[in-house]
């Protein structure tokens, strides 16, 4: 654990995340955060960044506060300039790049986007070292998540993805990897975060981001969702860091655990918590429904698959709930064709209609041979003529 508290310590924490969890907190309605956030933006002289949270949620502009951040900002930029200057005429590549980042990193952390951006894009002009290059990348896309703007961070780690294609460290490989799991959490591809998030587990470093705890309960909701009951046991429920983490946290605990074990009335009151807590995440809030209902399939799914037919009184009563309520959801999840079943009203009770898999392979065989052919005879008019 020391190691781990050295790592967080030394993270390079720019832009501040802790911030933009805090705006984003203010933004769904927790306003206690506005002292928070206001002395943060202080502290840092973050002027630009001050205006544009003035002109998004419509406070009152303090012009003293606003003054002196500003000069205080058009102060460091002279020094940054006289530095380049001075490296420029004097001093060689390596210190012209250095004065070049040492400006685009003070943009990013007073909250200017777009001048951030640019800086970086002609600091990473002058950059030759592959590691270097690929920092340069990270902070593009650091900005990108600070700012909720997906096609500059989409953009980078393709970018990143070449690069370390060329021979990026060990360590930087990691970091991408942490950084493609969040995006494709932000953007549903929950499957991939899932995968990625496990890849990293033992491995993970990206402070800047957020916290181990954090991590971790983002690797438990995603395998969740997205990994099959064996891998589910081997991968997470079994993992010597998601224990260590979720021993002290009893609700994802609780909700990883009565899912494995089929235990659904514990399941079913873990989940309406875990969706409390994700409504409250900056990056899960835009799934947290879609979250819940992929979960209730899942766990209904895991029982039916167990049972030729299953009574409704029981199952409602395993699931700690009524029966018109396992009615209704039953009923929307059978005509949207996710769970393989029907009901019947009369009798009280649920059949499994399993698909007919061997069928569906048949078919899926059948087709692609008819493709198979044309193909074929397509390509033999070709060598014909």
């Amino acid at each position: 654990m020391a190691n781990l508290f050295y790592e967080e310590e030394n993270a390079n924490k720019n832009p501040s995340f802790e911030l933009a969890r805090q705006t984003f907190a203010y933004s769904i309605g927790n306003h206690d955060q506005k002292d928070t956030i206001l002395k943060e933006i202080e502290a840092n002289d973050m002027a630009p960044y001050y205006l544009s949270l003035c002109e998004k949620f419509g406070w009152e502009k303090n012009e003293e506060l606003y003054t002196k951040m500003n000069e205080a900002n058009q102060k460091k930029f002279t020094e940054f300039a006289d530095k380049l200057k001075d490296a420029e005429e004097n001093l060689g590549e390596n210190e012209v790049r250095e004065a070049l980042l040492a400006h685009a990193e003070y943009l990013c952390q007073i909250g200017a986007k777009d001048e951030a951006i640019s800086a970086f894009r002609k600091t990473a002009d002058k950059t030759v070292a592959l590691g270097q290059r690929l920092d340069v990348v990270f902070y593009m896309i650091r900005i990108g998540f600070f700012f909720g703007d997906h096609d500059l961070i989409s953009r980078n780690i393709e970018k990143a993805e070449s690069l370390i294609e060329e021979g990026g460290d060990w360590d930087r490989k990691n970091r991408l990897k942490v950084i493609e799991a969040i995006f494709s959490m932000k953007v549903r591809n929950f499957n991939k975060s899932a995968g990625l998030f496990l890849e990293t587990l033992s491995t993970f470093t990206s402070y800047e981001l957020f916290d181990y705890k954090t991590f971790i309960f983002y690797t438990v909701v995603m395998g969740c969702v997205s990994l099959d009951r064996t891998k589910i046991k081997t991968k997470v429920i079994n993992s010597p860091e998601v224990v260590s983490v979720a021993r002290d946290d009893p609700v994802l605990n609780t909700f990883l655990n009565s899912f494995y074990n089929s235990n659904y009335k514990e399941f079913f009151a873990s989940l309406v918590e875990i969706q409390d807590r994700m409504t409250q995440d900056w990056v899960l809030r835009p799934h947290a429904q879609f979250f819940c209902r992929e979960m209730r399939i899942r766990a209904y799914s895991q029982l039916l698959e167990s049972y030729k037919s299953v009574q409704l009184n029981s199952m409602a009563s395993d699931f700690g709930v009524n029966v018109e309520y396992i009615d209704r959801e039953l009923s929307r999840f059978i005509a949207a064709g996710r769970l393989h079943c029907k009901i019947d009203k009369v009798a009280g009770i649920v059949e499994t209609t399993r698909p007919d898999t061997k069928n569906a392979q048949y078919q899926a065989a059948i087709k692609q041979g008819d493709i198979l052919l044309n193909r074929i005879q397509k390509l033999s008019r070709v060598i014909n003529l």
